[in-house]
């Protein structure tokens, strides 16, 4: 027994037939790899405990690198030591300082509380505590307090000048992809030339295709890799992998490639998930919230102009985010103008609505104040509106066919270009490390046979990927068009028609709308006083206003049924269903009211607007029987039936003409009929009543 056994009056031999556990923690990973006098201090309470007696002593140091603030990952090792604590088997549990236990309070409070249950005491490299002491438990709740508060002190005055760094634009952090920092700390551009050239191909690309997701495909589909951070080696390298489709979205959404500095974009949310305490990431931040925004801090790949530009068309594809009104993403419906169109009367954009049997149909809306109560501003066809607005922007851009002719020509000469230009820097960096592995293989010791032969593999797999892209780009060079002269021709003469081109049922819609709104910002629409004329104002790009006037396009409104279309599906609806009846008007040459042919759903539209009441299908009656049914149940043709109906013999209705036979059964079942139907069946003749065809001598007897 030492003399700190003997002086200490508060450990006692309970305490020493129980184990010792020494708990280790530091809070990040820097900390262990960087403060190793710490951990070394914190590793000597284990021969402090045998010191004082103990002979069974725990290392717990499974929460080296972990955080014990608010919203942490949960600490395994913190864990383990409660339970032990417990369980009864813990005497004394040492720390080199109440800060390695814990941040919090709740933390705090509950290995407190545990340790007083069970008579375990805490200790530290200068003294020792028995919770069943109140002296020892006012000194333990004043050190843990000043250690939260501690803590939070310190991170307040990080933040603090984290900012005031920030907001002088020095702050460092980590450089997305195509920066780095020169020699005086500035953010410059990478100077490797095929990290540039990729970057300004994402953008590049962007512009062409005005979709982060076309243009995440376009990377794959032509097996073009990009740059991205990785952590190699405990440090961040540049890997060159397919891009996903949340990096390609980053790029696009990253003001540090249009030059800015900016510090604050996102903002870090504290949550409680399954009774736990997390933080996260939140969502980013609108431009005018971010706490520091430096404009022209270092040079971009795009100017500010151009940046904010590719955000409004993000934003404008997004279907679950807040925009505008309208939606005016470029896609395969038939409005041409969608998204373009606003409102004079109350200024809001018009929706566009599709409707029509195919849903094609394109039709213009503005709510107005319909949701507060009120009516729709204005409504229209679209088809008839597309075609004029169509000829207005033939006027502007048919001068100019010839220039877009020659457009399209640089356009398919450079078809390509930026994928091939990838691949030859590619394959120059492959080059690069080919001759780098070389020159590791030849300065190697040709007798350590364990180190040449990884390096001999390495320059193997080197010349692999070198003939792979070779082979890469000699394939992309097959592929570029080369045009004859015929075809540049073809290309200048299409130019030269431009409004041939636009009508043509081969231009696709997607095409003519690109161009709409590459000339026009938008177009206000109103109508006139008598409600008949719409009058548009253009407000093309560059600040031109153009106006024109035409008739409202006629809807369906005030289009009714007729009536006697109407009087048969009343007549019918009692027992026929819609696909019947529609069967029936059709047969007798009727139309719509917009001069279509009937089917069921126009049936059931029409019983639905005037009140008809009927069914889908028909409803059979057992005592009612159509021809089919009636020939069938006396085992006739229906032939046999019809004569029987043309000889007065049986009696039939029919609600119009071309509609099904009605036959009642009990009709069949009656005297003359059943008894002309057993003279059928026996002799083979039909013969009606008052037919005397039996009296009649044969012309040729036996």
């Amino acid at each position: 027994m030492t003399s700190k056994l003997r002086t200490n009056p508060r450990i006692t031999s309970a305490h020493l037939d129980r184990k010792a556990v020494v708990y280790l923690r530091q809070s990040s990973q820097k900390q262990v790899r960087n403060n190793l006098e710490s951990r070394r201090l914190q590793y000597a309470l284990a021969d402090l405990a045998r010191e004082w007696g103990w002979t069974q002593v725990e290392v717990i140091d499974t929460d080296l690198g972990c955080s014990s603030a608010v919203g942490a990952a949960p600490r395994e090792g913190f864990e383990r030591l409660v339970a032990s604590v417990a369980m009864g088997e813990v005497g004394i549990v040492l720390s080199r300082e109440v800060s390695r236990l814990s941040r919090t309070d709740r933390d705090w409070c509950r290995l407190l509380e545990v340790c007083q249950l069970f008579g375990t005491l805490l200790g530290d490299a200068e003294q020792v505590y028995d919770l069943g002491l109140l002296d020892d438990q006012l000194v333990l709740g004043i050190k843990g307090t000043l250690s939260v508060v501690e803590l939070k002190v310190l991170r307040m005055r990080l933040l603090q000048g984290m900012e005031e760094k920030a907001r002088r634009g020095e702050l460092v952090r980590l450089l997305p992809p195509g920066y780095v920092r020169d020699a005086a700390g500035k953010v410059v551009k990478d100077p490797d030339a095929r990290v540039r050239e990729a970057i300004g191909l994402v953008f590049s690309k962007f512009r062409e295709t005005w979709s982060v997701r076309q243009t995440f495909l376009w990377f794959h589909a032509e097996g073009v890799e990009l740059p991205v951070n990785k952590s190699r080696d405990a440090r961040m390298r540049i890997v060159w992998q397919l891009p996903t489709h949340a990096f390609v979205a980053g790029v696009l959404h990253n003001p540090s490639y249009a030059g800015a500095y900016v510090y604050g974009r996102r903002v870090t949310e504290t949550v409680l998930v399954d009774g736990r305490v997390l933080k996260r990431g939140g969502k980013v931040r609108r431009p005018e919230e971010w706490k520091v925004c430096l404009w022209d801090h270092h040079e971009g790949y795009v100017d500010r102009e151009t940046f904010e530009e590719n955000l409004r068309m993000i934003r404008s594809h997004a279907l679950n985010t807040p925009r505008d009104e309208a939606v005016s993403t470029v896609r395969s419906g038939q409005g041409l103008l969608a998204g373009l169109l606003r409102c004079g009367r109350c200024g809001r954009k018009l929706h566009v609505r599709y409707w029509g049997k195919s849903g094609t149909a394109a039709r213009y809306v503005c709510k107005g104040d319909y949701d507060a109560g009120g009516r729709y501003c204005l409504a229209f066809g679209g088809s008839t509106v597309d075609k004029r607005f169509g000829k207005e922007l033939l006027e502007v851009l048919s001068p100019l066919g010839v220039r877009a002719g020659l457009v399209a020509l640089e356009r398919l000469r450079t078809t390509g270009d930026g994928r091939r230009q990838v691949l030859r820097r590619q394959l120059e960096h492959l080059a690069y490390e080919v001759r780098r592995a070389f020159e590791q293989y030849d300065e190697a010791d040709p007798r350590h046979r364990l180190v040449a032969a990884e390096l001999e593999r390495r320059w193997n797999q080197k010349l692999e990927e070198v003939e792979r892209a070779r082979a890469a780009l000699d394939e992309a060079e097959r592929e570029t068009p080369v045009l004859a002269e015929l075809e540049r021709e073809e290309i200048l003469a299409l130019g030269e028609r431009f409004a041939h081109v636009w009508n043509s049922g081969h231009c696709p819609v997607e095409l003519k709308k690109k161009i709409v709104r590459t000339v026009v910002e938008e177009a206000v629409v109103e109508l006139d006083d008598s409600g008949e004329t719409l009058r548009f104002v253009v407000h093309w790009k560059g600040g031109t206003h153009t106006r024109f006037e035409m008739a409202r396009p006629p809807s369906g409104v005030g289009r009714k049924t007729s009536l006697e279309d109407l009087e048969i599906i009343g007549r019918m609806a009692v027992r026929y269903g819609d696909d019947e009846i529609a069967r029936v008007l059709n047969k007798l040459g009727r139309r719509t009211a917009t001069g279509k042919r009937w089917s069921e759903q126009r049936v059931a539209t029409a019983r639905r607007r005037y009140a008809i009441p009927g069914q889908k299908r028909s409803i059979p009656d057992p005592e009612i029987l159509t021809l089919g049914r009636s020939a069938k149940r006396c085992g006739v043709s229906q032939t046999t039936i019809k004569r029987l109906v043309a000889g007065g013999v049986l009696a039939k209705e029919q609600v119009a003409p071309w509609a099904p036979w009605e036959i009642r059964r009990s009709d069949l079942d009656a005297d003359p009929v059943r008894g002309i139907l057993e003279r059928l069946k026996r002799t083979g003749k039909l013969v009606l009543e008052g037919d005397d065809s039996e009296r009649q001598p044969t012309l040729f007897p036996n």
